[in-house]
């Protein structure tokens, strides 16, 4: 999903009264399962669209997002074969990838 959709799919989560929060791929290394630059928008009931991994790290993202939406301060996330948390979300690929994740208002 590009930037502009998801940047629409936000403004339009935001005229319906929701908080939202979009992630960002902002560095790869190895085999990543998406390229920097891929994004992730999600809102405060749990909807989201585009994807900054295929499916393997966006549950502990979403988990990030509803943190961020709560308290307005961003966060930096890293995923890789060497953090153990990215085997339980499934990371398995080789590689690694840092995601910022930020309240969109």
């Amino acid at each position: 999903m590009s930037e502009t959709e998801s940047l629409n799919q936000i403004a339009a989560w935001r005229a319906a009264g929701h908080k939202t929060a979009l992630a960002t791929v902002v560095q790869t290394w190895g085999s990543s399962p998406r390229p920097a630059g891929s994004h992730m928008a999600m809102n405060d009931k749990g909807q989201f669209v585009g994807s900054v991994s295929g499916g393997c790290i966006e549950g502990a993202v979403m988990d990030a997002a509803r943190e961020v939406m709560a308290t307005g301060t961003p966060k930096t996330l890293e995923f890789g074969v060497t953090n153990e948390m990215a085997w339980e979300v499934g990371l398995a690929c080789g590689g690694r990838v840092r995601v910022f994740v930020e309240a969109v208002e």
